[in-house]
């Protein structure tokens, strides 16, 4: 095949896939239409530079001529794989995705060399994560109070004091499940004024959205969406000193310390870029509702100096991101400086890849706990980091750790990158710890060179899992699978044999299917459901997982049409003996189809010089339909035949002998005979009566 006939090939299959695929792209999951892509891809790919290599390979002259078209071809070429790609991911985010709830399959592990980092984790549905993530940190050593009574979650080493202010950074920039989940703030909140000391400081919730957040979203990542930051702080804040404060109104004033005699708000900003990341580091200095000075790097100013009582808890959304693979603890520290590409005063977000938000987690302040939420993922590789509600995965997940650099290697790798494979997306070298840039990955490369900033800074963090305690708390697993049909849809197909295909959000120890509420078929996998006959049906698929929930798939209403419409009651007025040459011959028929309906009836005729016509018949009521033939000479001969299709595309025509009509003569033959016998006995008898007289 010639270059440009191997473009336009792949151009056909494109505007096939475009059709076959229309508004509903789960449909690019088949396999009529994956062979497509696969051709589309392959040969818009390999066309185009061939398309290109040959015509620079003729004159220069020749090149410029056809300079307009190689841009054409390659701005076509660009935009159809961009097109591809694009109903890929909508395809995957629409079948696959879309709010499915996965229980994950993640183990405890205990670190084999020191010193270790700890890494909590509870897994499953339960009512109190926070509650349970703070029990689990107490049973291994880490406990939350800091309190002269020593409990199950205090100890004179616990990490918030009755009087300490708690800056509890979230994410505010997105909504639906981008942002903070508010239940897992409300209860962590909740949590912290239960102190056993009794909970005397002061809670404010933060982040700088760079000019697109809020605290008061109207779709929020939580169980009831309406629920938002505000509304969580609302619930405390007539008991405690609880508050929220957003940066994004001071992101673009520069301000000095209070220790300086600067008591404005606004934005601390060195004046100098660090020399190994480039980035020029930035933290707010605020007053809150109730009066508290705090400065994020120095701590609480009294007037005369700082108090250190300021304790960060860092409470970030695992997803991913189009530009550094992965959301988590590290790069949600992007919402503690100021961005100048957002109206702020520094350049954090393009050092993410140089190791910047180390650099500012050291030379600010570096969180006392990280709290990671996974209960939402975007599991899209490069995805997030904004996440709609049907992007979202559910995982049920909450993880934290006081290193961030461990729990996010831990995360990406064991949470993140299995919600990517049970959604059907094997690719996952852009999220994955392990992967270097040179093999495709992303978020290996920047959070090694993050991991080197900090740990040069004295502080204990690690990429080896070797050095890694992970401590699972395995919530009871009572929550039935989730099950998907993917095909058949709620539709009519034109086959007897029909592939069943389903998804199941956890692994299963025991699949079937029911067909019309027959008995149960056990399956392994996908299938083909054989010998249905026409008609309309439904199916149900059943699974049991490893814990014995049983889960039931919604019923899936489906149809089969193998059969052409019958073709009956074929009548004609006038009828074959009457039929004159100014008459117009109408021609009714019984067509019905019981199952698809019936999409189009013809009649074809011809008058017997062999040019057949084609005419379209009417729908005169319920299963009547009609055509008029014209009219024509005497003495003229017409055949015609009636063709039916039904919406499945099967078709039938009458008998093999097409129905046959003549056009009687302008006088008939039995008047002919009278009317020659008068013409010829009226002059004889007028002549004979002359002679008589």
């Amino acid at each position: 095949m010639k270059n440009g006939g191997l473009f336009f090939f792949g151009v056909a299959s494109l505007l096939w896939l475009i059709f076959r695929t229309g508004t509903k792209p789960t449909r690019i999951v088949y396999p009529c239409q994956r062979a497509a892509l696969s051709s589309v891809s392959l040969l818009l790919c390999v066309s185009i530079p061939l398309i290109t290599v040959s015509s620079l390979g003729r004159t220069v002259k020749s090149v410029a001529k056809k300079g307009k078209i190689l841009v054409l071809l390659f701005l076509l070429g660009t935009a159809a794989l961009n097109l591809v790609q694009f109903w890929t991911n909508s395809a995957r985010s629409a079948n696959l995705d879309g709010g499915q709830e996965f229980r994950l399959s993640i183990e405890s592990k205990n670190a084999t060399a020191l010193p270790a980092s700890d890494i909590y984790v509870v897994n499953g549905r339960v009512a109190n994560p926070v509650s349970e993530l703070i029990s689990s940190m107490g049973s291994h050593g880490l406990t939350f109070y800091r309190s002269g009574f020593a409990g199950a979650n205090s100890g004179p080493d616990g990490l918030i004091a009755r009087d300490d202010v708690v800056l509890i950074k979230i994410n505010e920039q997105w909504d639906q499940r981008g942002g903070t989940n508010t239940d897992i703030l409300k209860e962590l909140i909740q949590s912290i004024v239960n102190h056993p000391d009794g909970f005397i400081g002061e809670i404010v919730v933060a982040d700088n959205g760079q000019g697109r957040g809020s605290m008061n979203w109207t779709q929020n990542n939580a169980e009831n969406t309406s629920q938002s930051t505000q509304a969580v702080i609302d619930m405390f804040s007539t008991s405690y000193n609880v508050s929220t404060y957003d940066w994004q109104p001071i992101r673009g004033i520069r301000v000095d310390e209070y220790s300086n005699g600067d008591n404005k708000s606004g934005y601390v900003c060195y004046k100098n870029a660090d020399p190994q990341t480039h980035i020029y580091v930035s933290y707010p200095k605020f007053q809150t509702k109730f009066g508290t000075s705090i400065s994020f790097k120095y701590g609480i100013w009294n007037g005369t100096g700082y108090e250190q009582r300021l304790k960060v808890i860092n409470v970030p959304v695992l997803k991913t991101h189009g530009t550094y693979g992965v959301t988590g603890c590290l790069k949600h520290y992007m919402g503690v400086q100021s961005e100048g590409q957002a109206g702020g005063l520094a350049n954090g977000h393009s050092t993410v890849g140089t190791g910047g938000m180390g650099t500012l987690m050291t030379e600010t302040r570096f969180p006392t706990l990280n709290i990671l939420d996974a209960i939402w993922v975007n599991a899209h590789p490069m995805g997030g980091p904004s996440t709609s509600y049907s992007g979202a995965t559910r995982l049920n997940v909450l993880m934290a750790s006081t290193d961030p650099v461990a729990l996010d290697y831990w995360a990406a790798k064991h949470v993140l990158i299995q919600a990517t494979h049970l959604i059907g997306i094997e690719d996952t070298a852009t999220m994955d710890p392990d992967v270097a840039t040179d093999a495709g990955g992303i978020f290996g490369d920047w959070l090694n060179r993050t991991r080197d900033v900090i740990f040069a800074k004295g502080y204990q963090v690690t990429t080896d899992e070797n050095r890694m305690n992970t401590y699972v708390l395995q919530a009871p697993d009572t929550t039935p699978p989730t099950i998907s049909v993917l095909f058949p849809e709620n539709t009519t197909y034109p086959a007897k044999n029909l592939p069943l295909s389903f998804a199941v959000n956890e692994p299963a120890a025991w699949v079937a299917y029911t067909l019309d509420g027959q008995e149960n078929v056990t399956i392994l996998q996908n299938t083909t459901i054989p010998d249905l006959p026409d008609g309309s049906h439904y199916i149900e698929v059943y699974a049991n997982d490893t814990a014995g929930n049983m889960g039931i798939s919604e019923t899936v209403h489906f149809s089969t049409d193998t059969t052409p419409p019958s073709i009956t009651g074929i009548s004609q007025s006038p009828t074959g003996d009457q039929i004159l040459p100014t008459d117009e011959v109408k021609i009714n028929a019984t067509i019905a189809d019981e199952v698809s309906g019936v999409n189009q009836v013809t009649l074809n005729y011809t008058s017997g010089n062999e040019t057949w016509f084609e005419v379209s018949m009417t729908n005169l009521k319920e299963n009547v339909w009609n055509a008029t033939l014209p009219s024509f000479p005497y003495l003229t001969s017409v055949w015609y035949v009636i063709s039916a299709q039904d919406k499945m595309n099967n078709t039938i025509q009458t008998q093999t002998t097409p129905f046959h009509y003549q056009v009687v003569p302008e006088f008939p033959s039995t008047l002919i005979l009278p009317l020659f016998m008068a013409t010829t006995l009226l002059p004889l008898i007028i002549y004979k009566r002359r002679r008589a007289c």
